[in-house]
């Protein structure tokens, strides 16, 4: 079983390291031995845009896990009044906010603490909503490839003045796997696997016409989804192309699964009802929960 090295070479020559953004402080060698009694069993970890959905996974995933708990899920990063981290045995479940930046900081982090606690064959998670492309509300996407807002299959950085660009797409083993859980005979939802585009911007971003600013017709939107729609997209995020890039980089495995509240082919509000969506919320979950039983057989 693989150790989580990650792919930066100072990190060996560092006798400290501050996770500033979850507080914890790999200091010492004794703090270390800390951290990897804390985080060694760490098989997969599940993030998320909200501190609330997490902590729901957390609970959903205990009965799955076998494990008995009814106490309220403590957050071990509260400290760092950031991003909220919850463990449930093997798998840690983080929130990591809205869009790649907010998520690139966490999962840096996050990466780098599966290294100092000598985790095996991490599997990273992503959990989320999403607004569909030809596909009904409540669709579940597992993402193939990851697209950016100029329908490029990349993800662009600036590093160091100049611009960066890498691949963008999740480990077809990862891909699979979750699939092959999915459209069991009593699911009431589809589950797919498709493309994605992660954008920076909610609203023009995303072609919306309904932001605070919109330099462009209905007609101009509904070509770009379907130039969108024809490049095998069928669901729009703002964090895909970031964490596919990232975890391939870091040369580990990561899959996306997304919910869909909306088919932006018909329009660009949110209109299912709050209880539609805090069932539509679930399924991500059903879906992952399944994956973890499986992995971990």
């Amino acid at each position: 079983m693989s150790v989580s090295k990650l792919n930066n070479p100072h990190l060996d020559t560092m006798t400290s390291d501050f996770l500033y953004h979850l507080n914890i402080n790999v200091a010492c060698s004794q703090n270390a031995a800390d951290i990897e009694n804390q985080f060694g069993d760490i098989r997969v970890i599940c993030t998320g845009g909200t501190q609330k959905r997490m902590k729901e996974l957390a609970i959903y995933l205990r009965p799955i896990l076998g494990i008995a708990d009814n106490r309220e899920p403590v957050d071990l990063c509260e400290s760092g009044q950031r991003y909220a981290v919850y463990k449930v045995g093997p798998v840690l479940c983080a929130s990591h906010g809205v869009g790649s930046s907010t998520f690139s900081v966490v999962l840096h982090e996050l990466l780098k603490l599966v290294r100092y606690a000598k985790c095996k064959d991490v599997v990273f998670l992503r959990i989320g909503t999403c607004g569909g492309v030809g596909v009904e509300p409540g669709t579940v996407i597992v993402t193939e490839k990851a697209y950016n807002g100029c329908l490029e299959n990349v993800h662009e950085i600036p590093i160091l003045g100049r611009r960066v660009v890498r691949p963008a797409f999740f480990a077809q083993d990862v891909v699979e796997g979750i699939l092959c859980v999915g459209n069991q005979p009593n699911d009431v939802f589809k589950t797919i696997k498709a493309n994605t585009m992660s954008t920076d911007c909610f609203y023009e971003g995303q072609g919306r016409t309904d932001g605070a600013v919109c330099e462009y017709s209905e007609d101009d939107k509904m070509k770009f989804l379907q130039k969108a729609h024809d490049l095998g997209i069928r669901n729009i995020e703002m964090e895909a192309t970031m964490f596919s890039s990232l975890t391939r980089k870091a040369d580990v495995k990561a899959g996306c699964i997304c919910v869909t509240l909306i088919n932006r082919l018909k329009g660009d509000q949110v209109t299912i009802t709050m209880e539609q969506k805090h069932e539509f919320e679930q399924r991500p979950f059903i879906i992952v929960g399944r994956y973890i039983s499986h992995l971990l057989k």
